[in-house]
């Protein structure tokens, strides 16, 4: 049988994915804070691969929903771009953590702490601008929580600045120097 529901969606559909969405990449932040607090140390990338592979299905049943949905609470490319958005951040952070495993006997003395911070910080923004979209809040909820994850964003910057201030002023050794700006 034919369901009118099928074609004109359901509106919690969509926002439920993203909202899963949100929360892996709130929880491959959350993994990336966990192995930068031990430098040093060779650490399990399994937590990032799982969020990472989750998000995918996520992403992949949007794509999916997208396809066989007439009508949605949202735009259809929003909706896409979101999504896309969403599913780079467990992918990059796996990526870093890759990376980081790598190189990690050389960066001894190198704190990546409040960096961490600002990705979890700013995860946390998105998980709550993204759960805010179901309820469709009034602009000025919308705009405090994008003023907060600006702010995160600008300070960001500042610390990305710092970092490649001291790698440009010669007291680190060319490979520590270029490991650090890969990073």
């Amino acid at each position: 049988m034919f369901s009118l529901q099928q074609i004109f969606g359901k509106g919690d559909k969509f926002f439920g994915l993203l909202e899963a969405s949100a929360e892996e990449a709130r929880s491959s932040a959350q993994a990336l804070v966990r192995i930068l607090k031990t430098p040093g140390k060779m650490a399990s990338l399994d937590d990032f691969v799982l969020s990472r592979r989750k998000d995918k299905r996520i992403t992949e049943q949007i794509a999916e929903g997208l396809v066989q949905t007439f009508v949605t609470g949202l735009d259809r490319e929003d909706i896409e771009a979101l999504s896309n958005a969403l599913y780079k951040i467990p992918k990059t952070t796996e990526k870093f953590a890759e990376r980081f495993n790598m190189v990690a006997p050389q960066l001894s003395g190198i704190d990546f702490s409040r960096q961490a911070e600002m990705v979890e910080k700013a995860t946390d923004i998105i998980a709550s601008m993204v759960k805010q979209l179901r309820k469709i809040p009034p602009l000025e909820k919308m705009k405090e929580l994008n003023d907060r994850l600006q702010t995160v964003e600008g300070e960001a910057d500042k610390m990305m600045n710092e970092v490649l201030r001291d790698l440009y002023n010669g007291k680190h050794d060319p490979i520590k120097s270029l490991v650090l700006k890969d990073l």
